[in-house]
């Protein structure tokens, strides 16, 4: 008897237990200790070059920001540690400026090993780590350094035939052999305004181009830009810290003023020999991409005008210098740019993406640039290509063919025909293919579900799990599933026929009247409402969905994935139709019974600090409170390439640009409203706020303001992350309140 009753107080105890684990509450300190309560899933997947291993970085249980560099053995099924970050080095990493910015414009944060390349017959590893360089021969134990110099080294990458590393270090290129050690420095003249094989900043940040070098596929020359930045308009910043002030003089383009000029050249490393091209007259355009064929003879480049309305492909022969124009891409808008450049069948055809019919689909060419085939076509985009079999004639791609808000693998033949879907699972895939197109990796992921790592054949079939990061007993986040929030997707009508897309968080008990907070993007370039998991801002709305409130996302006409018309109406007139959008989205909210139309907050950051502030100014009898983060004010104080891609030139259009800054309008603020911005942001400057600032306090219109020291614009930091997420949820508590 005693001992039933032993058994049955511990299965009590035990049950007590479990069910107190199942109903933690989510906390905002929560959402950024470790371990991650997304689990341990993975990062930059790859498949070795001869398919036997896929490797990717994972972060620390101790501390998610800090990644080692793992493999799962295709064979064995064994997954372990390849390298530990720790054993190089274990305490802070001194990045340089180059560096910081550069992970900045990556949006790239953490610790140890960030990235790494396998050579090209998968016998080493190089990983760059402190600003030196580390090659990992497989089979051995430890990492030889490549590099140990004072200077900090970026861009670090292996040749293609993996004899060589290649690298910038101040402002110039160089190359070194692994075998021998010789390194050669192939350009000598960087240094202050002059920077060789280096990405400007609108590349960098606007264009998604982070190198400026190129290497040949048979590792006999490089292509390498020269950038002179001394056209570029010097800009006084201040960089406020905890304890200090700099003062910044930087190059920044601001719309309608000059940007870098830019040279391409071709290197041989045999005679050391450099041969500059000819972009034609026309100076003041921007290189967008850098490609060879397979030949290492021919360069390819994309050339774009400075309205960003012409794109050309163009092909330099190094032999004869002899130059052709492949294709051009026109708008009355904008061209967009992309990566889906790829040469095929012994470099007689090549694979191209446009937007030519009106969304973004797959073209196929020949060598001179005439069209053979357009193989995918319809009211939906392509987002991009995964892989090309080229021995069964079959093209891999990711797009939107099923829904928008889903991202998806299809494949398609070379000669075009039916298109297979080859995923699933409802949710976003983003995969990475074997060189042969045998096997991919995806990692996959839903609103609900924590990303979830597998691998598959190329009919889709999986293989096996490599992190199946399942919401278990022993997953971080299963002690707060029961108080989760599975969101509604759906779509409703502007009132002139547009269908909008958005994404509904309700609370899980309805007790009248709730308060709302419309969380916004708006920006083009961007999707919001997506079938994904979301980490930290995520989190954030299962904890204000906690609280009662109603948390709504609707991705407005000039977002991403709906095709050219669906982007094109902002154009010359940003802050207009976003907004006319947003509150369309907001009047559907306040017709929901559940919802009280006089408690609906909205919040932004980046360019949804920009719509926060215009719906305030602009809808302030819709919106009742409003949360704006690093927001752009004044678009004339923004860069070039974003800026007049979407407005044109203010020399030419300065009415339109007075009318999308957030200035006419601000005497209209009625409502509460508080502004956050890093104090050293370096793409939406620190000005943008205090200029707003200077203009509502001379209007006499009270406002709040919450502003980091040394933060840039992505204001990072975990503490930092916890003290802003407080301040917004504090700042809509007071103001419009959960329940």
């Amino acid at each position: 008897m005693k001992k039933y009753l032993s058994i049955t107080a511990f299965s009590i105890l035990t049950l007590i237990a479990s069910t107190a684990i199942a109903q933690q509450s989510l906390s905002i300190e929560r959402i950024f200790q470790s371990p991650a309560l997304d689990g341990s899933a993975p990062k930059k997947l790859k498949v070795s070059p001869d398919g036997k291993r896929v490797t990717f970085l994972k972060g620390k249980t101790s501390d998610y920001e800090r990644y080692d560099l793992w493999e799962y053995d295709v064979q064995t099924g064994k997954t372990q540690m390849l390298f530990n970050s720790n054993d190089l080095i274990s305490g802070t990493e001194q990045l340089s400026d180059e560096e910081k910015a550069r992970r900045e414009r990556m949006r790239e944060s953490g610790s140890g090993i960030i990235e790494y390349f396998w050579s090209d017959d998968g016998s080493a590893l190089l990983f760059p780590l402190g600003g030196d360089a580390y090659y990992l021969k497989l089979g051995e134990s430890k990492a030889r350094q490549l590099l140990a110099t004072d200077a900090f080294e970026t861009d670090i990458r292996f040749s293609p035939k993996g004899n060589f590393i290649s690298y910038v270090r101040e402002q110039n290129l160089y190359v070194k052999h692994i075998a021998t050690g010789k390194e050669t420095a192939i350009t000598t003249e960087g240094g202050g305004n002059i920077k060789f094989a280096m990405a400007e900043f609108v590349a960098q940040e606007e264009m998604s181009r982070m190198t400026g070098y190129w290497w040949s596929p048979d590792e006999t020359k490089i292509a390498l830009t020269k950038v002179d930045m001394s056209p570029v308009e010097v800009i006084t910043r201040s960089e406020i810290y905890a304890d200090s002030i700099k003062m910044i003089s930087q190059r920044y383009p601001s719309a309608g003023t000059p940007n870098v000029a830019i040279e391409l050249a071709v290197y041989n490393l045999a005679n050391g020999k450099t041969q500059w091209l000819d972009m034609g007259e026309e100076k003041d355009i921007y290189l967008a991409r850098a490609k060879w064929m397979p030949d290492s003879e021919t360069l390819t480049y994309q050339w774009q005008s400075r309205n960003q309305q012409i794109l050309e492909l163009r092909a330099y022969n190094s032999k004869t210098a002899k130059q052709t124009v492949l294709l051009k891409e026109t708008s009355d808008t904008w061209v967009n740019l992309h990566d889906d450049l790829y040469f095929i069948n012994n470099g007689t055809q090549f694979l191209w993406a446009s937007e030519r019919d009106g969304f973004k689909h797959l073209y196929l060419f020949d060598k001179q640039g005439k069209l053979i085939e357009q193989l995918t076509a319809g009211d939906w985009v392509v987002d991009q290509v995964e892989a090309i079999d080229t021995n069964n004639q079959l093209v891999y791609f990711s797009g939107r063919k099923d829904t928008p808000i889903e991202k998806h693998l299809y494949q398609v033949s070379l000669q075009g025909g039916e298109i297979q879907k080859v995923s699933q699972r409802q949710g976003f895939h983003e995969v990475t293919f074997s060189e042969d197109a045998s096997i991919y990796v995806d990692r996959y992921s839903s609103v609900n579900t924590p990303w979830q790592v597998s691998l598959h054949s190329n009919d889709g079939n999986r293989l096996t799990w490599l992190e199946q990061n399942q919401i278990n007993k022993d997953h971080p986040l299963y002690a707060y599933q029961s108080d989760w929030v599975k969101p509604e997707f759906g779509t409703f009508k502007t009132n002139d026929g547009v269908d909008l897309h958005y994404r509904l968080f309700k609370p899980k008990k309805i007790a009248g009247k709730h308060a709302a907070i419309v969380f916004v993007y708006g920006g083009p370039h961007a999707q919001i409402v997506q079938d994904k998991w979301y980490a930290n801002r995520g989190l954030l709305m299962q904890y204000w969905v906690n609280k009662g409130y109603v948390v709504f996302t609707v991705d407005n006409r000039g977002s991403n994935f709906r095709g050219k018309a669906f982007e094109e109406p902002l154009y010359t007139k940003m802050g207009s139709v976003e907004v006319d959008d947003q509150v369309a989205g907001a009047k559907f909210l306040a017709s929901l019974g559940y919802v009280d139309e006089q408690r609906i907050g909205i919040y932004g950051h980046s360019y949804g600090g920009y719509m926060a502030l215009m719906t305030m100014f602009k809808a302030g009898d819709v919106f009742s409170a409003g949360v704006s983060g690093a927001p752009v004010t004044d678009w004339q104080l923004y860069d070039t390439h974003y800026t007049e891609r979407y407005m044109g030139n203010p020399k030419q259009l300065a009415d339109a640009y007075r009318a999308a800054s957030v200035f006419p309008y601000a005497k209209d603020l009625k409502k509460p409203l508080l502004i956050y911005h890093g104090m050293a942001d370096d793409n939406v400057l620190f000005k943008h706020s205090t200029k707003l600032y200077k203009h509502l306090q001379d209007l006499a219109i009270p406002f709040e303001t919450m502003d980091y020291p040394g933060k840039k614009h992505s204001i990072r930091g975990k503490n930092t992350g916890i003290h802003l997420y407080k301040t917004i949820t504090n700042f809509f508590d007071r103001t419009i309140g959960a329940k």
